[in-house]
């Protein structure tokens, strides 16, 4: 059993606030101990500078250097063997893994890197430059969504690429839901500006093209719920808040005959993999993170009639519960993922290293 020092630059895993980020860096903990090693969040140092600003930048520096030496200073009993980074980018690179790891003679290991070569310019070109520095010095590059590796494989060197495909845990083999006379039609998003209300307004735009009778679910709440609800004014919608309970999810995934969510900026869209696991079919627009997940071909952004006619065909579709949940077993289950990066660090933990 490997001490392995987990760390996510722009939140820690038990962050309070829900996110799709927050749930990939728990199931990603939960994986390491399903592969038999003990995952300790190292620090809860949030690095996320989102307004470009280099003088912000330079004081999460000098945090980040203060909390790396004291990382590095702790009793040899209590050191990690190895660092697991989840996420860095240009907005929130890892600036203690590569530190610690160099003064400690650690594997270092990088789930979801971003590089955007374009970033090594302007006002996040120094914490850009900082995350190029670190897949540089990583001992693994792991990647996840297909539109992160051309860039990567610009700068990694041989062998150091590794594929972890999106993953959730299916759990048990879902309820089929009760009939109903109406298409029941589920969302789930934090209600934010920008790409969520995106979101929102495209799928407002599409639910106007399709026929009765059917009701939308939507369950999430955010600073942006007024726009929201203004995207889908006039429709016959439910809005349900918060869903924190993993439980009240679930049941709300396997209830309802579709998720519906267009995913305009999704990196990856956790919600469509948790929503196949619990037999509900999914569908978006054909942006490039739900395209990696989801059963193709998707109907492309701005036709909203396009999309209320793969909606409906989709919710109607007999096979298309079971199909859901089948590909999530088959491609995006915790067990699989688990083993994969248990392979992924083997090496790395038994002295191979680069």
């Amino acid at each position: 059993m490997a001490r392995i020092a987990f760390y996510a630059p722009m939140k820690p895993p038990d962050h309070p606030v829900p996110s799709g980020d927050r749930q990939i860096a728990r199931l990603l903990m939960t994986a390491l101990e399903r592969a038999g090693h003990a995952p300790r969040i190292a620090s809860r140092l949030c690095l996320r500078e989102g307004r470009g600003d280099p003088a912000a930048q330079e004081c999460l520096r000098a945090e980040a250097a203060r909390e790396a030496a004291r990382i590095a200073a702790l009793p040899p009993d209590r050191r990690p063997d190895l660092w697991l980074t989840y996420h860095s980018y240009w907005k929130a690179p890892d600036l203690l893994g590569p530190a610690v790891a160099g003064a400690l003679g650690l594997p270092l290991v990088i789930v979801e890197p971003i590089h955007s070569p374009q970033r090594l310019e302007g006002p996040w070109a120094g914490f850009a430059r900082a995350a190029l520095a670190g897949f540089r010095r990583a001992d693994r590059l792991i990647w996840t969504k297909p539109r992160d590796l051309p860039a990567l494989e610009t700068v990694a060197r041989p062998g150091q690429l590794a594929h972890l495909p999106p993953f959730v845990d299916p759990g048990p083999e879902p309820a089929p839901p009760e009939p109903s006379a109406e298409l029941r039609i589920l969302a789930v998003a934090m209600m934010r500006p920008g790409d969520k209300i995106a979101s929102f307004a495209a799928l407002g735009r599409a639910l106007a093209h399709l026929p009765g009778p059917w009701r939308l679910t939507v369950a999430g709440d955010g600073p942006a719920r007024a726009e929201a609800e203004a995207c889908l004014a006039g429709l016959p919608v439910r809005f349900l808040g918060a869903v924190g309970d993993p439980a009240r999810l679930r049941r709300l995934y396997e209830t309802h005959d579709l998720l519906l969510w267009p995913g305009v900026g999704e990196g990856i869209g956790m919600v469509y993999l948790e929503a196949m696991a619990a037999g509900c079919p999914a569908l978006a627009e054909n942006h490039p993170g739900p395209a990696a997940l989801l059963e193709g071909p998707l109907p492309e952004p701005g036709d909203p009639a396009a999309l209320a006619r793969a909606a409906l065909a989709l919710a109607r579709d007999p096979g298309a519960r079971a199909r859901a949940r089948r590909r999530v077993l088959e491609r995006h289950a915790i067990g699989p993922a688990a083993e994969r990066l248990a392979a992924i660090l083997a090496p790395l933990l038994e002295g191979g290293g680069r």
